[in-house]
């Protein structure tokens, strides 16, 4: 019989009853994955680390096929790859024991060596060393130099990859110079490769093409008796792209209490989400807290509890994540503190929570699924009530998600503006996820390309992707409603920003105030060198005279609590006062103002999920004539001013709803304008 996991990997059961390694992984309830490589938390179920080894020793058969190692080379490798990740399976009794015996479990490279070498002492010398036998190793000690030389590669195995991460030093590999010396240097050469290899395909075949040729001339540094360390700049870049603008006193943090003395386990799924600043904080409370003996810094408990589950995958736990900004700010452990764990030379890092913190984070998770906008209210009042939001503009969801969602929609005419800039600075307002970023680098790789925002969030998640992906455009936090760029510019695009600036500023006329529209668009006209261009994609509002509405049917049961609940809740649309809402719920059918109308159909597009924070905003605020004329006042002339429907709301909603009149109103414009050379 053969089992199959969950990746689809299967093996023959009967490997369970004679190779304990595979029991060991098979049989655990104790989850040891690395939260970096899950997509679906709830997915997790304790073979990952199985599945894993099983993908290692397929790398591992395809090279001893291709010759790249001897037979006896082939089989010393595959004993090693078995055994390396041990300590992270076994069943609740095991690990029980073998914390007894005192193995660090939470090292796993030392902690499966250790097991090995339990199990070998258990089996018999005899009996395993025949397994390797066909080994070739020199000196006629088989059995012997096997033992100690199997046990010597567990330990050691991982560190290259660590060391090219930034985990580790590379003299932690110069244990390595003792596996060249029992094998002798060209074998040394060809096991370690194909176990580097076979290690890093087996976390993912484009990582080992990323990476593989920067591991093998470590790898012959180190053999070579080159154990020279990167310089401490370098190694906090490769620990953390961020870090390669930190200031002097971050740098020497880790040059002189970081790096000298601990290796550091889980860092990035531990620290991705949070700041620098707040990265150096977290690291020096640590430091506070971390005794005598320890070498091992551990931050995987804390990785551990950072994510869940939304619409299917998985996600940073935002409302967590507010929650130890707080602790950061104030230095206070009312709701959460910093708590350390030592287990002999690691020390586990993690964060508690209150009680009552913990409700609120099962509260906030569960509401954000609802969809609901009471539900999202409740969260930014009950945030707000213990001071853990950022800023005014913080979503308390997350950021992430949220700009992906609104990027993804595939037939989207938003790159078309690209075409309209000129000279050779360019600003993307309100910068989202960085789709205009990317394109404007790739379109005009010569000029200066800078984003903005004012949502904190935003500006982190950018940041974020500018030193994961190497770009070269800037972000910074600018508010057009509040000034002009501090430079003057030479193309400033407002892409899906503008119907944000209305539907969020609050002015002494409260939100949907044309005035900060009017003040956005003033100020980046200033901000303009002469012969410069504002450049919008956005929504537009139907140009009606008051009389015009259109009829929705739908066609998904559903449809009419949304309708319903959209009456409700949105505030847009203050100068429309009767909106000719007509609701026949034995129909199924409604009948609104056509720009009510057309504010609706165009938030149910994005469904439940998005529900919450597209009912806040209205997306068509001028009509084209209006977007003309306002442009023609300044001064400006105009380009393009047209309006048009995005396919993607048709290919959405077609299945949703039919409408009398049997047309979707236009949904867009795009609107490009040329500040006069004449004026300064």
């Amino acid at each position: 019989m053969r089992i199959v996991l969950e990746d689809g990997i299967s093996f023959d059961a009967e490997r369970l009853k004679t190779e304990p390694w595979m029991s060991y992984l098979y049989y655990t309830e104790h989850h040891a994955v690395n939260m970096e490589r899950v997509e679906v938390v709830e997915q997790v179920s304790g073979r990952e680390t199985l599945s894993y080894v099983l993908r290692t020793l397929a790398v591992l058969s395809l090279d001893a096929k291709a010759g790249k190692v001897t037979p006896g080379e082939a089989e010393l490798v595959k004993l090693v790859l078995e055994w390396s990740e041990v300590s992270k399976g076994g069943t609740v009794k095991e690990r029980e024991e073998w914390r007894a015996r005192g193995y660090a479990l939470d090292i796993h490279n030392l902690a499966s060596a250790e097991i090995f070498l339990e199990d070998w002492d258990a089996q018999g010398e005899e009996k395993m060393a025949s397994v390797l036998a066909s080994t070739e190793l020199p000196g006629g000690q088989v059995a012997q130099v096997n033992r100690d030389l199997v046990a010597l590669i567990i330990r050691t195995h991982g560190l290259i990859g660590q060391a090219l991460r930034g985990e580790v030093a590379v003299k932690e590999n110069e244990p390595l110079l003792e596996v060249k010396r029992m094998l002798g240097e060209e074998a040394a050469l060809r096991v370690l490769s194909v176990l580097n290899h076979s290690i890093i395909g087996g976390v993912s075949l484009d990582l080992w093409q990323k990476v593989g040729a920067e591991a093998e001339s470590l790898l012959r540094r180190i053999l070579s008796g080159d154990l020279s360390e990167f310089t401490t700049r370098e190694r906090m870049t490769r620990l953390d792209e961020r870090l390669a603008e930190a200031d002097e006193g971050l740098a020497a943090l880790f040059e002189k209490e970081i790096f000298p003395k601990y290796e550091l386990w889980y860092y990035q799924a531990a620290f991705a989400d949070f700041g620098i600043s707040q990265v150096e904080w977290l690291l020096r409370k640590m430091l506070e807290k971390t005794p005598e003996g320890v070498t091992y810094l551990s931050f995987k408990p804390l990785s551990d509890g950072l994510y869940y589950d939304y619409q299917g995958k998985k996600h940073l736990n935002i409302y967590k994540e507010r929650i130890i900004e707080k602790y950061i700010r104030d230095n206070s452990t009312s709701n959460v503190e910093l708590v350390t764990m030592c287990v002999g030379r690691a020390m586990l890092v993690d964060f508690r929570f209150t009680p009552v913190c913990e409700k609120l984070i099962d509260f906030c998770v569960e509401a954000e699924r609802s969809g609901l906008l009471t539900f999202e209210k409740s969260i930014t009042v009950l945030y707000d009530m213990f001071g853990f939001r950022r800023d005014a503009f913080d979503r308390l969801n997350n950021e992430e998600k949220y700009l992906a969602t609104m990027n993804a929609s595939e037939e989207s005419t938003k790159n078309s503006i690209i075409a309209y800039v000129t000279g050779q600075t360019v600003v993307d307002v309100g910068s989202g996820g960085g789709v205009l970023l990317d394109l404007l680098e790739k379109e005009y790789p010569e000029k200066t390309i800078i984003g903005t925002d004012i949502s904190d969030n935003v500006l982190q998640v950018l940041d974020k992707k500018k030193a994961e992906e190497g770009h070269a455009w800037t972000v910074r936090r600018h508010n057009f409603c509040e000034e002009a760029f501090p430079e003057k510019v030479d193309a400033i695009l407002f892409s899906s920003i503008l119907h944000e600036v209305f539907s969020y500023t609050e002015t002494e006329n409260g939100r949907f105030d044309i005035a900060s529209v009017e003040r956005a668009l003033q100020n980046a006209y200033d901000s303009l060198n002469p012969g410069g261009r504002i450049i919008i994609r956005d929504g537009v509002k139907s140009p009606v005279d008051g009389s015009t509405a259109i009829e929705i049917m739908f066609k998904d049961p559903e449809g009419m609590e949304f309708f319903e609940n959209y009456v409700r809740d949105f505030e847009g649309l203050k100068d429309i006062e009767d909106k000719k809402i007509e609701i026949d719920k034995a129909a199924g059918k409604v009948r609104a103002d056509a720009n009510f109308a057309r504010e609706f159909l165009y938030t149910y597009t994005w469904g439940k999920q998005s529900y919450a924070h597209e009912v806040q905003e209205q997306f068509g605020y001028f009509t084209i004539e209006e977007f003309r004329k306002f442009f023609e006042r300044l001064g400006a002339k105009v380009l393009r001013c047209e309006s048009f429907l995005e396919p993607g709301y048709v290919t959405h909603l077609a299945p949703k709803v039919s409408l009398s009149p049997d047309k979707f109103p236009d949904s867009n414009c795009i609107v490009v304008v040329e500040k006069s050379k004449n004026q300064g």
